[in-house]
């Protein structure tokens, strides 16, 4: 018998993360693709997709297919009105690659892809209310509430990292300034490592060959690993503005846990102890309340696509229920 291919597909601002997930939330296999970027047209994203998916399934049966995508995602699943790190602008993209790949999909901010997974099979299963923030190029999130994620009224509910915390800022990829995604972010680390460039002995300018422009994410975790001082305070900053920002959702929130996903997570404690001292110094009421743990998702920067293909796989149920076109009902 040919394999039922449930298939999560994962873009962000930087790549493409694709994977087949069982139904327990296990990753069998996965590709990588670069992102195309912002300022490309959408058909040159959608043909990555389509390359991932390909590669991925060969000769697959693919039930269904789930997309987490780092934008503002309507309420209906549809479209997907604003992507600061991508070029889709209110596009029907669901519907479009679905007729293109022939299958059911189903369409989800990245985020909120990420704090179902964490629901269901993952670091906030079985807690009543939870707040789950990604880190990545930017800074998603997803709000559970009654062991449900909560969508709001647009569908855009925990788009955390366009909340200004800096008035007249940073400016952000999002046309705003301050975000808090310019502070505690995959962008944020590296703009504070740059800053720190020169000041001070670092295995920094070694890694980018001493051109400040070609500094990157992963070279600033692997000087960390070295040791490296100026890597560490840069963690250390993020981890600072992670706090700050985590305290003022807990207090509006008040969940029972706080999980952090997306791929900077992978730094773990380097990156959650300064957000953890900085949550308690900075909570109102901190000594008075219990202070939600904050840990690290379960599927780390894989927790999109793992809930992506679960929403796919609830969609061929709603489907496999609905009557056939043209019959009773």
């Amino acid at each position: 018998m040919a394999e039922d291919v449930y298939v999560g597909i994962d873009v962000g601002g930087t790549k493409v993360l694709a994977g087949v997930v069982d139904n327990r939330g296990r990753i069998l296999r996965t590709v990588h693709r670069a992102t195309p970027g912002r300022r490309v047209d959408v058909s040159i994203v959608e043909d990555a997709l389509t390359e991932a998916l390909g590669e991925l399934v060969g000769d697959g049966v693919v039930r269904g297919v789930g997309l987490a995508a780092a934008g503002f995602v309507d309420v209906t699943g549809e479209r997907v009105m604003f992507a600061p790190h991508l070029p889709w602008v209110d596009s029907p993209v669901r519907a479009r690659l679905e007729e293109r790949w022939q299958v059911p999909v189903a369409l989800e901010n990245d985020a909120t892809a990420t704090a179902h997974a964490e629901a269901t099979y993952g670091a906030a299963s079985g807690v009543e209310d939870a707040v789950v923030v990604t880190l990545g190029t930017g800074i998603g999130g997803g709000i559970i509430l009654g062991r449900q994620v909560h969508r709001g009224a647009n569908g855009m509910a925990g788009e955390f990292g366009h909340i200004q915390v800096v008035p007249g800022g940073a400016a952000c990829e999002c046309g705003g300034h301050g975000c808090w995604e310019q502070y505690a972010s995959g962008n944020a680390l590296v703009r504070f490592a740059r800053e720190g460039l020169g000041t001070r002995p670092s295995i920094l300018e070694e890694l980018c060959e001493g051109n400040p422009s070609a500094l990157t994410g992963p070279m600033v975790t692997r000087a960390a690993e070295e040791g490296d001082l100026l890597a560490h305070e840069a963690f250390g900053q993020v981890g600072d503005w992670l706090g700050v920002g985590l305290a003022n959702l807990v207090a509006a929130l008040d969940p029972g846990i706080l999980v952090v996903g997306g791929g900077v997570s992978a730094a773990g404690d380097r990156l959650l102890e300064p957000a953890r001292t900085a949550l308690l110094s900075s909570l109102v009421g901190a000594g008075h309340r219990t202070v939600p743990p904050l840990v690290v998702a379960r599927f780390g920067a894989q927790a999109g696509l793992v809930g992506a293909a679960d929403l796919a796989r609830q969609r061929v149920a709603r489907l496999a229920l609905q009557p056939p076109r043209g019959g009773p009902g």
